[in-house]
């Protein structure tokens, strides 16, 4: 009984030690994979360009003067109405009131006209006064009159000289220039500040002509500051002129906010890249970037699958060398080598070897749209 006993034991010792000797290439590994499928085609195209504000003007004011105050500065950020400079306002003033003394001369004046030839109209019923005095009058009282609005007009003209004193932002923004000092004169057209409107930036691309008809307000743009930020963006206008030397044309884009509806950090006059995702007429198999393996040699294969086979059930692999085509949204094109339903290994494929034993299990829905279904 005891030798039995002993002999079971021995097998049960030698069968432990051949199952843990057995090579681990000989286990079913676990992977992911997809399904290859025909999808859209997407062209990326590779863009510079720079961040620029929507408005940016240099201010001057309309009227010549002397500086008496400056309000704002460099860096300073003011928003649409706020005054920027004042200048001496003694002279325009001076000359407003002398205006406003003269209304007031040419109404009395107009008023004492008025009053004489409504004193005449009623003595011509009388025969008392000849009619030509009475037009005569009268005609005065027309001239006077059109002298009161003259000077009126004169007046209006003089206070907005006045207001004119006075440089107010025309939009809001940072004032990011400032060309003049305190007791300095300026004529119009002097440059005073550089206001640039730091809300409303823009991305503007200059795309090669080729690509003009095949931008559609839906293209995909995905934008890379040299900080490494990346945003989204999307078409506002491309220009129809075309640069003879260049042969370029430019895009202008709006910055998409965040999901929690804040905007990238952006400055005027950043350099920019961007991707342009342009769709083709055509459809083909794409899989995956991480399905492909490229070798030194030039090859590039992927991995598949034996057919009819369940999801996590083991099945083995092989290899199959593939011409790639465009690559796009974290997707490859397979022009040849594969065929669309064939099941592609994305994750552990890298140390595969030719018939070994796999267990797929669906790959994560990606942004590219590879379910695995």
């Amino acid at each position: 009984m005891w030798l039995t006993r002993f002999l079971a034991f021995a097998l049960l010792v030698i069968s432990s030690v051949s199952t843990a000797n057995e090579p681990a290439e000989a286990r079913p590994i676990a992977v992911e994979a997809v399904i290859a499928q025909k999808q859209p085609l997407v062209e990326e195209v590779p863009v510079t360009g720079t961040i620029n504000p929507l408005r940016q003007a240099l201010l001057s004011a309309e009227v010549a003067g002397l500086i008496q105050d400056i309000h704002s500065d460099i860096g300073d950020r003011v928003k649409k109405g706020d005054l920027l400079l004042t200048l001496d306002p003694e002279l325009s003033g001076i000359s407003r009131d002398a205006a406003l003394a003269e209304v007031a001369r040419v109404r009395e004046t107009l008023a004492d006209s008025r009053r004489r030839l409504a004193e005449l109209e009623r003595l011509v019923g009388d025969n008392h006064v000849a009619e030509t005095e009475v037009e005569s009058l009268g005609s005065e009282v027309r001239e006077r009159s059109a002298q009161l609005q003259a000077a009126q007009v004169e007046t209006e003209r003089l206070s907005a000289l006045l207001r004119r004193h006075q440089v107010n932002a025309p939009f809001s923004g940072t004032i990011s220039l400032r060309q003049i000092e305190v007791g300095e004169w300026v004529e119009p057209g002097t440059g005073l500040f550089e206001l640039v409107d730091t809300d409303s930036l823009r991305a503007d691309f200059q795309v090669p002509q080729r690509y003009f008809s095949r931008i559609q307000p839906q293209t995909g743009i995905r934008v890379t500051l040299d900080s490494g930020d990346t945003f989204t963006a999307r078409v506002e206008h491309k220009i129809p002129i075309s640069r003879s030397g260049s042969r370029t044309f430019l895009l202008r884009t709006i910055v998409a906010r965040g999901a929690g509806g804040e905007l990238p950090s952006l400055i005027p006059g950043m350099s920019a890249s961007a991707v342009l995702q342009l769709k083709n007429h055509k459809q083909g198999i794409a899989v995956p970037r991480d399905a492909v393996l490229r070798y030194p040699d030039g090859r590039i294969t992927v991995w598949v699958t034996a057919p009819g086979s369940d999801w996590e059930q083991p099945v083995a692999v092989k290899e199959q060398q593939v011409t790639t085509g465009l690559s796009f949204n974290g997707m490859i094109e397979i022009q040849s080598g594969l065929e669309a339903g064939q099941r592609v290994v994305v994750r552990g494929n890298e140390g595969l070897q030719a018939g070994q034993k796999v267990i797929p299990k669906r790959a994560p829905i990606t942004a590219a749209g590879a379910d695995g279904s």
